[in-house]
């Protein structure tokens, strides 16, 4: 008898000492892969899709439509459900995503290329350009200072850049049609409007060598004057430029604009 309990003990010891061992053979290991990210950014305002030269409702009786409609994003990177965060090369951490380079569907794709391969669960990106960036100089922006000045994202390199420029027409109860012109950014050094965006992810973004998983962002443009501060066009909000006090609003109220709507696994 002691020898049969012995020798079950001994089977089931086996049995667990296998299953455990299984299950370690069948963790990933993804040490050294890498793979694309995709971004799909996709304007709105408020539930309705955005398109150029519709007209759109504010909070109160004014109306706006726009005939232009980019911003600047930059320092992306993405934390895993392990607290790692993966920087995306600096260099290459900025884009511009522009209305009119969007789909079909409207939707404009920033593609992030070797992402170390992990499970994400969160993403930060910053609207416009931080001081450390300008700090390099005209020559340290590399070809993004030029694709910004063909993009009409700048002033001129002493005042810096736009980092969020949106042209169209409002009217209010009292004008129809009147320039709408919001260029918002930093100005040199003297007036600082760079925001981040953390968003945490529906589900895990899965990064992996032979996938490119799509992460959503809805960018609610309605936000831009109905954000945290209401900014209305009777109120100087018409025409948005270097301002110390409307700059500052509009960087705030773009900050809340940004939400991750699904993701795609493929």
């Amino acid at each position: 008898m002691k020898l049969l309990k012995y020798t079950f003990a001994l089977l089931a010891c086996a049995i667990l000492t296998n299953c455990s061992t299984d299950n370690d053979d069948n963790e990933e290991n993804l040490s050294g892969q890498s793979g694309d990210l995709i971004l799909k950014f996709d304007n709105s305002v408020g539930d309705q899709d955005f398109i150029f030269g519709t007209t759109y409702s504010k909070s109160n009786s004014e109306t706006f439509q726009l005939s232009n409609l980019k911003y600047i994003i930059s320092n992306v990177r993405v934390t895993d459900n392990e607290g790692n965060t993966f920087y995306y090369p600096e260099e290459d951490n900025v884009f511009i995503v522009s209305e009119s380079n969007g789909n079909n569907a409207g939707e404009i794709y920033v593609t992030l290329n070797d992402v170390d391969a992990a499970n994400y669960t969160q993403i930060t990106f910053g609207i416009g350009i931080d001081q450390d960036r300008f700090a390099l100089g005209a020559d340290g922006q590399g070809a993004f200072l030029e694709l910004a000045s063909d993009e009409g994202m700048m002033w001129s390199w002493a005042s810096g850049y736009k980092f969020v420029r949106i042209d169209g027409t409002f009217s209010t109860p009292s004008v129809t049609d009147e320039p709408l012109n919001v260029h918002m950014g930093s100005v040199g050094t003297s007036l600082d409007n760079y925001k981040e965006v953390t968003l945490n992810f529906p589900n895990t973004v899965l990064v992996r060598e032979d996938s490119s998983p799509e992460v959503h962002i809805v960018a609610d443009i309605s936000k831009v004057f109905d954000g945290v501060t209401t900014a209305n066009f009777a109120d100087g909000y018409d025409q948005v430029h270097t301002d110390a006090t409307e700059t500052p609003i509009i960087a705030t109220n773009i900050q809340s604009m940004f939400e991750v709507h699904h993701i795609h696994n493929d």
